[in-house]
Protein backbone atom coordinates (compact mmCIF):
# COMPACT_ATOMS: atom_id res chain seq x y z
CA UNK A 1 0.00 0.00 0.00
CA UNK A 2 1.18 3.51 -0.84
CA UNK A 3 2.12 5.26 2.45
CA UNK A 4 1.01 8.60 0.98
CA UNK A 5 -2.57 7.34 1.05
CA UNK A 6 -2.40 7.76 4.83
CA UNK A 7 -1.04 11.33 4.89
CA UNK A 8 -4.42 12.87 5.78
CA UNK A 9 -4.90 10.40 8.62
CA UNK A 10 -1.38 11.13 9.86
CA UNK A 11 -2.01 14.91 9.81
CA UNK A 12 -5.26 14.42 11.74
CA UNK A 13 -3.68 12.09 14.27
CA UNK A 14 -0.69 14.39 14.85
CA UNK A 15 -3.12 17.28 15.37
CA UNK A 16 -5.27 15.25 17.78
CA UNK A 17 -2.25 14.11 19.79
CA UNK A 18 -0.81 17.64 19.90
CA UNK A 19 -4.09 18.98 21.30
CA UNK A 20 -4.25 16.26 23.96
CA UNK A 21 -0.60 16.85 24.83
CA UNK A 22 -1.21 20.60 25.21
CA UNK A 23 -4.39 20.06 27.26
CA UNK A 24 -2.52 17.81 29.70
CA UNK A 25 0.12 20.47 30.28
CA UNK A 26 -2.23 23.43 30.33
CA UNK A 27 -4.27 22.33 33.34
CA UNK A 28 -2.38 24.83 35.51
CA UNK A 29 -3.87 27.65 33.43
CA UNK A 30 -7.43 26.78 34.50
CA UNK A 31 -8.61 27.24 30.96
CA UNK A 32 -9.79 25.04 28.15
CA UNK A 33 -7.93 24.38 24.93
CA UNK A 34 -10.63 26.40 23.13
CA UNK A 35 -9.94 29.40 25.33
CA UNK A 36 -6.18 29.11 24.81
CA UNK A 37 -6.66 28.78 21.06
CA UNK A 38 -8.95 31.83 20.93
CA UNK A 39 -6.49 33.88 22.98
CA UNK A 40 -3.52 32.97 20.77
CA UNK A 41 -5.40 33.58 17.52
CA UNK A 42 -6.67 36.90 18.84
CA UNK A 43 -3.12 37.92 19.78
CA UNK A 44 -2.13 37.33 16.15
CA UNK A 45 -5.22 39.03 14.71
CA UNK A 46 -6.08 41.91 17.03
CA UNK A 47 -8.90 44.06 15.79
CA UNK A 48 -10.58 41.15 14.03
CA UNK A 49 -14.31 40.56 14.20
CA UNK A 50 -15.96 37.83 16.23
CA UNK A 51 -17.11 36.18 12.99
CA UNK A 52 -13.58 36.08 11.58
CA UNK A 53 -12.15 34.80 14.88
CA UNK A 54 -14.73 32.00 14.88
CA UNK A 55 -13.57 31.06 11.37
CA UNK A 56 -9.88 31.21 12.27
CA UNK A 57 -10.28 29.09 15.39
CA UNK A 58 -12.78 26.69 13.80
CA UNK A 59 -15.14 27.44 16.68
CA UNK A 60 -18.93 27.54 16.50
CA UNK A 61 -19.94 31.25 16.67
CA UNK A 62 -22.26 30.70 19.65
CA UNK A 63 -19.56 28.80 21.53
CA UNK A 64 -17.11 31.58 20.73
CA UNK A 65 -19.48 34.18 22.21
CA UNK A 66 -19.46 32.28 25.52
CA UNK A 67 -15.66 31.99 25.46
CA UNK A 68 -15.32 35.71 24.70
CA UNK A 69 -17.81 36.60 27.43
CA UNK A 70 -15.68 34.75 29.98
CA UNK A 71 -12.46 36.35 28.72
CA UNK A 72 -14.03 39.78 28.80
CA UNK A 73 -15.22 39.11 32.37
CA UNK A 74 -11.67 38.04 33.30
CA UNK A 75 -10.38 41.34 31.88
CA UNK A 76 -8.40 39.74 29.05
CA UNK A 77 -10.12 41.40 26.11
CA UNK A 78 -12.47 44.14 25.13
CA UNK A 79 -15.06 44.39 22.40
CA UNK A 80 -15.25 47.63 20.47
CA UNK A 81 -17.95 48.53 17.98
CA UNK A 82 -16.89 48.10 14.36
CA UNK A 83 -16.95 51.55 12.76
CA UNK A 84 -18.01 50.10 9.40
CA UNK A 85 -20.68 47.67 10.66
CA UNK A 86 -22.99 48.55 13.55
CA UNK A 87 -23.81 44.87 14.12
CA UNK A 88 -20.18 43.74 14.53
CA UNK A 89 -17.56 44.11 17.21
CA UNK A 90 -13.78 44.24 16.90
CA UNK A 91 -11.76 42.36 19.50
CA UNK A 92 -8.67 43.66 21.32
CA UNK A 93 -6.53 42.14 24.04
CA UNK A 94 -5.94 43.90 27.33
CA UNK A 95 -2.70 43.86 29.31
CA UNK A 96 -4.18 41.34 31.75
CA UNK A 97 -3.97 38.72 28.97
CA UNK A 98 -0.19 39.12 28.61
CA UNK A 99 0.84 36.77 31.47
CA UNK A 100 -1.68 34.16 30.33
CA UNK A 101 -0.38 34.34 26.76
CA UNK A 102 3.20 34.09 28.04
CA UNK A 103 2.31 30.91 29.92
CA UNK A 104 0.52 29.46 26.88
CA UNK A 105 3.63 30.17 24.79
CA UNK A 106 5.89 28.65 27.46
CA UNK A 107 3.83 25.47 27.49
CA UNK A 108 3.75 25.42 23.69
CA UNK A 109 7.52 25.95 23.43
CA UNK A 110 8.22 23.14 25.88
CA UNK A 111 5.76 20.86 24.10
CA UNK A 112 7.26 21.61 20.68
CA UNK A 113 10.74 20.85 22.00
CA UNK A 114 9.52 17.49 23.31
CA UNK A 115 7.50 16.65 20.18
CA UNK A 116 10.36 17.56 17.83
CA UNK A 117 13.03 15.77 19.87
CA UNK A 118 15.45 13.93 17.63
CA UNK A 119 14.95 16.26 14.66
CA UNK A 120 17.92 18.40 13.64
CA UNK A 121 17.53 22.11 12.93
CA UNK A 122 17.62 21.30 9.21
CA UNK A 123 14.93 18.64 9.67
CA UNK A 124 12.75 21.12 11.56
CA UNK A 125 13.21 23.81 8.91
CA UNK A 126 12.46 21.30 6.16
CA UNK A 127 9.36 20.10 8.00
CA UNK A 128 8.07 23.68 8.24
CA UNK A 129 8.83 24.39 4.60
CA UNK A 130 7.00 21.31 3.42
CA UNK A 131 4.01 21.90 5.70
CA UNK A 132 3.80 25.53 4.52
CA UNK A 133 3.80 24.33 0.91
CA UNK A 134 1.06 21.76 1.61
CA UNK A 135 -0.92 24.43 3.45
CA UNK A 136 -0.60 26.87 0.54
CA UNK A 137 -1.69 24.15 -1.90
CA UNK A 138 -4.77 23.38 0.20
CA UNK A 139 -5.64 27.06 0.62
CA UNK A 140 -5.59 27.36 -3.17
CA UNK A 141 -7.74 24.24 -3.58
CA UNK A 142 -10.34 24.87 -0.88
CA UNK A 143 -12.82 27.68 -1.61
CA UNK A 144 -13.28 30.22 1.21
CA UNK A 145 -10.33 28.88 3.17
CA UNK A 146 -8.35 31.19 5.40
CA UNK A 147 -5.07 32.62 4.18
CA UNK A 148 -1.91 30.90 5.34
CA UNK A 149 0.01 32.34 8.25
CA UNK A 150 2.96 34.40 7.07
CA UNK A 151 6.20 33.29 8.72
CA UNK A 152 8.97 35.70 9.54
CA UNK A 153 11.12 36.47 6.49
CA UNK A 154 14.31 35.04 7.99
CA UNK A 155 12.49 31.84 9.03
CA UNK A 156 11.31 31.42 5.44
CA UNK A 157 14.86 31.89 4.15
CA UNK A 158 16.15 29.35 6.66
CA UNK A 159 13.43 26.94 5.55
CA UNK A 160 14.34 27.44 1.88
CA UNK A 161 18.02 26.84 2.64
CA UNK A 162 17.17 23.65 4.54
CA UNK A 163 15.04 22.49 1.62
CA UNK A 164 17.92 23.15 -0.80
CA UNK A 165 20.31 21.18 1.42
CA UNK A 166 17.83 18.30 1.67
CA UNK A 167 17.40 18.25 -2.12
CA UNK A 168 21.18 18.22 -2.62
CA UNK A 169 21.53 15.38 -0.12
CA UNK A 170 18.73 13.47 -1.81
CA UNK A 171 20.26 13.96 -5.28
CA UNK A 172 23.69 12.91 -3.99
CA UNK A 173 22.24 9.76 -2.42
CA UNK A 174 20.35 8.99 -5.63
CA UNK A 175 23.52 9.40 -7.72
CA UNK A 176 25.39 7.06 -5.37
CA UNK A 177 22.63 4.44 -5.65
CA UNK A 178 22.66 4.76 -9.45
CA UNK A 179 26.45 4.36 -9.60
CA UNK A 180 26.35 1.43 -7.21
CA UNK A 181 23.74 -0.41 -9.29
CA UNK A 182 25.68 0.03 -12.59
Amino acid sequence: MDPLRNVGFLFKDVSRLWMRFFEQRATQLSMTLSQAKVLVYLSRNEGTTQARLAELTDTDPMTLVRVLDRMEKDGWLERRPDPSDRRAYRLYLKRAADPVLAEIHRIGDKGRAEALAGLSQDDRALLLTLLERIHANLVALVPNSSEPARPAANATNENRNALRRARRTSRTAELRRTKAST
